[in-house]
């Protein structure tokens, strides 16, 4: 009987710390956003040593010179220069605001990698209803089937005020990022020689989870719908894929399908998750390495470590500069540095183990999440062994015909291999990304829409 009363009272308790883990804020904690913490839950105030400044909205207004979406972006601090520049010689001073990947960069490329460090901005900004949403998924948001979903949120981030890893790694995967875009852009891996080879391709997303005139209960657990056509070069122009992302992939896995232009067949993808390698990516990316970290978490435990100040890329517009040739961009190694724009920024730290029994390539990841936009600046990833194996490196900027906070371009790099991989170059397309297409129905992403739509 006594044993019965204690495993009782143990249920009990699970119980109970379950349900305040799953529930989302208190109203008095909510009310935080927007006084003393930004809407999106960071500190407004700047630090104590005055080097991060205080939030005061961001990016407002685009500058001059930029008159559309498609545009190339205008740098909007053209007269910033770099402060100091951290180097291999210099490494010790700055560890302490550096991660474990960022630290073996320099130890990896010893005579030519730096990180130019400039004056913090915080740029971030978004469009006042992803706010007002944001506020209102505070109190309401709740994780669901042990972290592998959420519900009753809907159009901003879903954990403004995180109170475990995984609610912050959620804030990651369904940050904004405009509700419909097309962009035209490329992908290389750059070999240990510097050599590449472009795959160019025409993508689209359509985020159903951003939708202003939707809400949670119209979503059907699909976050979103993204769709790739290969443009060159011309042994894969015509090939395509199509995903249809879910909330809750343990319950209902990503579904996805490729098209092959040659056989003019559509086959379902159904391995395009968790730690398949990537063809065009040469092996160097796996399918949730993309975005940083992208799908199902339920493979790992999730900690939220805390808050860090690291040096992290942010307001990298000459990365993708039309002035920028990639010939020039694209170094041994790494990008080239006197390209790049490091600025200090306050970063959640979350950490990720591999569980008990689980498979996959990494062992561990931590990822490190710029507070105010919680887009994933900087990912390690150690291998089977625990050692530091790749570093996924986000170059941020304020995509200000939003707005919103997002990669210019994401870097992967294998340490071991050296060799890295780069997505979303546009610097020689005549156009970037653009926001203000007309928003289609769910049908334009059906799997027979990539056989009426797919050209050799």
């Amino acid at each position: 009987m006594l044993n019965k009363h204690r495993l009782m009272a143990v249920a009990v308790a699970l119980a109970f710390s379950a349900g305040s883990a799953l529930a989302g804020v208190s109203p008095q904690e909510a009310a935080k956003l927007g006084d003393t913490l930004t809407p999106f839950g960071a500190e407004k105030a700047g630090n104590a040593a005055g080097t991060i400044p205080a939030w005061t909205g961001g990016i407002t207004q685009a500058p001059a010179g930029y008159t559309r979406s498609g545009q190339h972006h205008v740098n909007p601090f053209p007269e910033d220069k770099p402060l100091f520049t951290i180097t291999a010689a210099n490494l010790s001073q700055y560890e302490a605001n550096l991660t474990p990947g960022q630290i073996a960069m320099f130890k990896a490329y010893p005579e030519t990698y730096q990180m130019p460090v400039y004056q913090t901005r915080r740029s971030g900004s978004a469009p006042q209803w992803v706010y007002d949403n944001t506020i209102k998924n505070a109190t309401s948001a709740k994780l669901v089937d042990g972290g592998n979903g959420f519900t009753n949120a809907y159009g901003g981030i879903p954990f403004p005020i995180p109170q475990n890893g995984v609610e912050a790694l959620w804030n990651h995967i369904a940050r904004y990022r405009g509700t419909y875009i097309v962009r035209r852009a490329s992908e290389v891996a750059v070999q240990r020689n510097g050599s590449y080879s472009l795959v160019t391709s025409q993508q689209e997303a359509l985020f159903k989870y951003y939708l202003q005139n939707g809400s949670f209960a119209d979503l059907n657990n699909i976050m979103f719908y993204y769709l790739s056509f290969t443009t060159s070069p011309a042994r894969l122009a015509g090939g395509a894929t199509l995903v249809h992302e879910t909330l809750d992939q343990v319950k209902e896995p990503r579904q996805a399908w490729g098209y092959n232009a040659g056989q003019r067949r559509v086959r379902r993808a159904p391995n395009l998750a968790y730690d398949t390698p990537i063809a065009a990516a040469d092996g160097l990316r796996t399918a949730d390495d993309t975005d940083m970290f992208n799908g199902a978490p339920d493979r790992y435990d999730w900690k939220l470590v805390g808050k860090k100040e690291i040096y992290i890329p942010y307001n990298n517009y000459k990365v993708t500069s039309p002035d920028v040739k990639y010939k020039d961009l694209l170094q041994v190694g790494h990008l080239n540095p006197a390209l790049t724009r490091n600025e200090l920024h306050r970063v959640w730290v979350v950490e990720g183990t591999l569980k008990s029994g689980a498979r996959h390539i990494y062992s561990k990841r931590t990822l490190f999440l710029d507070e105010d936009s919680w887009q994933a600046a900087v990912v390690d990833q150690y291998d089977g062994r625990g050692e530091l194996w790749r570093v996924s490196i986000a170059y941020l900027k304020n995509y200000y015909d939003l707005p919103t906070t997002w990669s210019a371009l994401d870097v992967f790099h294998d340490l071991q291999a050296r060799r890295y991989h780069v997505q979303n170059l546009d610097n020689e397309e005549s156009n970037t990304i653009d926001f203000t297409q007309a928003v289609p129905d769910d049908g334009y992403f059906k799997p027979a829409a990539l056989r009426r739509r797919g050209t050799r």
